[in-house]
């Protein structure tokens, strides 16, 4: 091996010595837990899995995104698999260059008419998409009004527009986003708010419904107007009747719906649907679609088939699925005497409320055959430290049921 240079020597005692703070703060994220092999469900049980060095032990997974468990699903498996022999494994090019397919086109077409959208358009991510979306509709005579629990890619995606001022306003606090737009007034041309459909650290959800009402009371006050953006990645086939979101349960919609392929409909990659001024406007100016490959034509013709069950009676069944399990792990913590943020989401948050205890409760788990994410503080506010519990419809009463005498053991040990 060849000496490393003094640049290279110093830069990396910064980087240790920036790791070892992290630790110390308990906000390094460390090893991450690799998934060698997946064991069907079975004689009422659903699917387990089985981790690099953990032998033939099987973890239930209580932190997976795949909400109506398709990334198992045989027909969702057998489109991607045979728009990979069609097509390839590869785009092999960005989409205006020779990288766009047929079951690329075919699936924004299904994606806007899902969401009654006249547009759509895929990226290789939601975070990308975020990222993309929002600087190219922030100019520099635009104030973005931010919910202030919203995902990270929406905090980097504000910083790397540089708009003329950003207003955060209260988590889910409505009187407090209209105070932040009447304050705007006669400071910019164009007002951006932007929310989180679903959270993902709560499972609450914005009241669309009342940010659309105010959004619409204020834009004849600015030269462009006021346009709601929001990111629904975790609400898009996991929430609504249909699995339309948070767009569907407050029964109302938003200029802009940003979300993902990869959470309830199993597969990767994001997409944003609108008008299609607006989704012509960005082709021609997001440039994590203009410089960047799409999603493999096997991806796009997966998420297709994930969408068509999704829309369908099937996809209705599951739903129904998902929010019994909800239910039945909610009702069941609640029996224990423990406190949780109650709702239809299937992310169910246990709240520890210290940050020791929430770091032994998940090894607990982990020893007990379960994977569940931990939440402490730093990473939330201290007092607000919790067990972040994802149901899916994969999983079984009986599991539920083995979660909670788990947490029972746990609590008499």
């Amino acid at each position: 091996m060849g000496e490393s240079s003094m640049a290279t020597e110093t830069l990396e005692k910064t980087l240790k010595d920036q790791l070892a703070e992290r630790q110390a703060q308990g906000t390094l994220k460390g090893r991450e837990t690799v998934i060698c092999g997946i064991k069907p469900g079975g004689e009422g049980r659903g699917p387990r899995v089985y981790l690099e060095g953990q032998g033939e032990k099987q973890f239930l997974l209580m932190n997976s995104n795949s909400y109506l468990d398709l990334s198992h699903n045989r027909d969702v498996i057998t489109a991607e698999e045979a728009a990979a022999e069609k097509f390839g494994t590869g785009p092999g090019a960005v989409r205006f260059i020779s990288g766009t397919c047929k079951v690329h086109v075919e699936l924004e077409k299904r994606l806007a008419a899902f969401h009654r959208r006249q547009a759509a358009m895929l990226f290789s991510s939601a975070y990308g998409t975020v990222l993309a979306v929002l600087p190219s509709l922030i100019h520099p005579e635009t104030i973005v009004i931010s919910d202030a629990l919203n995902h990270n890619s929406i905090i980097n995606a504000v910083r790397l527009s540089r708009p003329a001022a950003k207003h955060i306003y209260a988590h889910l606090d409505m009187e407090d986003l209209e105070r932040k737009i009447q304050q705007s007034i006669d400071f910019g041309k164009r007002v951006i708010v932007v929310s989180d459909g679903i959270f993902s650290m709560r499972g609450d959800y914005a009241p669309l419904d009342e940010l659309v009402v105010i959004c619409k009371r204020y834009e004849k006050n600015f030269e462009e107007g006021i346009l709601s953006i929001v990111d629904d990645s975790h609400g898009v086939g996991a929430f609504g009747k249909t699995g339309r979101g948070t767009e569907e349960y407050t029964e109302t919609r938003v200029d802009l719906l940003i979300a993902t392929l990869g959470k309830a409909m199993g597969v990767n990659g994001g997409y944003v649907t609108g008008s299609s001024t607006i989704i012509d406007f960005l082709r021609e100016t997001a440039p994590f679609y203009i410089y960047s490959n799409p999603i493999t034509p096997a991806e796009a013709a997966a998420a297709g088939k994930s969408l068509e069950i999704i829309d369908s009676s099937e996809g209705i069944a599951l739903l129904e699925k998902l929010r019994t399990l909800t239910e039945l792990l909610e009702k069941g913590l609640v029996d224990l005497g423990l406190e949780v943020i109650g709702g239809e989401h299937p992310i169910v948050p246990l709240l520890i409320r210290d940050t020791d205890k929430t770091a032994r409760l998940v090894e607990y788990l982990f020893q007990n055959s379960i994977l569940a994410t931990g939440l402490k503080y730093p990473v939330v506010p201290r007092g607000d430290e919790e067990i972040r519990f994802q149901v899916s419809a994969g999983q079984t009463p009986k599991d539920i049921e083995f979660v909670l005498t788990v947490l029972r053991q746990f609590a008499n040990s």
